[in-house]
Parts: structure tokens; sequence; C-alpha cells
């Protein structure tokens, strides 16, 4: 994983309002303990609002937020089955990404666009 997606993945995990620890962050991640606190590190220097320390966990603060992709209908509804084919058709490690991607594309919908993801199938 390229570092500057992991800087994302980082602040995606932390925009959940719950204490994160670094023992997590790099399991999930894949990296040790020490890149994440190097990372977090880089990402407070740059401004993202982290609270924490290293062995207590970190958090984001709130009213933080990255700027929103703009999709439409068509585009959610093909991410949507597309990342629901890879979870099904593509081993444990793409079946995690995929279901991080649709926790994501969930997060941003108003309910009427996720009633209708929630009904789109895979024939």
């Amino acid at each position: 994983m390229r570092r500057a997606d992991r800087l994302f993945q980082i602040v995606q995990h932390l925009r959940g309002g719950r204490l994160v620890t670094a023992q997590k962050l790099g399991a999930w991640l894949e990296v040790s303990e020490r890149t994440i606190y190097r990372d977090i590190a880089d990402l407070q220097s740059t401004g993202v609002p982290i609270d924490g320390e290293a062995g207590v966990g970190y958090m984001m603060r709130e009213g933080f937020d990255l700027p929103p992709l703009m999709f439409t209908r068509d585009e959610i509804v093909a991410l949507v089955a597309g990342a629901r084919m890879v979870r099904a058709f593509g081993g444990a490690a793409m079946a995690r990404a995929a279901d991080e991607a649709l926790v994501k594309i969930g997060a941003v919908l108003p309910d009427t666009e996720k009633d209708r993801i929630a009904r789109t199938e895979i024939h």
C-alpha cells in the first residue's frame, strides 16, 4: 500500500469518534506500530486534528472532514455492486477492503439512497 493511501485510511478510521490504538491500526494496515506513530505525527504536523497519545489511542476531533466525492446514482450502484462481487469472489483481503468501501459509501449517502443500495442485487 502506498504511504498516501495508508495516511488516508488512518484518517478514515479515526473519523469514527472512538479511540483507536496504534496496534489496531497497524494490524489493519499491515504495518508496525512505529510506522503508525510516525504517520500520526506526520498527519498532526500537517494540521489534521488528531487527539491522543501512544499506548492510549487516537481519535479525530469532531468537525474535521475531507472534501466529498460526488457520484451519480448509477455510479453508486455500480460501486456497490462491484464491491459486493469483490467481497464474494476476491479473497479475504479484498473482501475486507470491499466491506470498508461499502461502509464509507454508506456513511455519506442520504437515507433515500441507502435504501436503493440495500436493494442492489448481483445476478
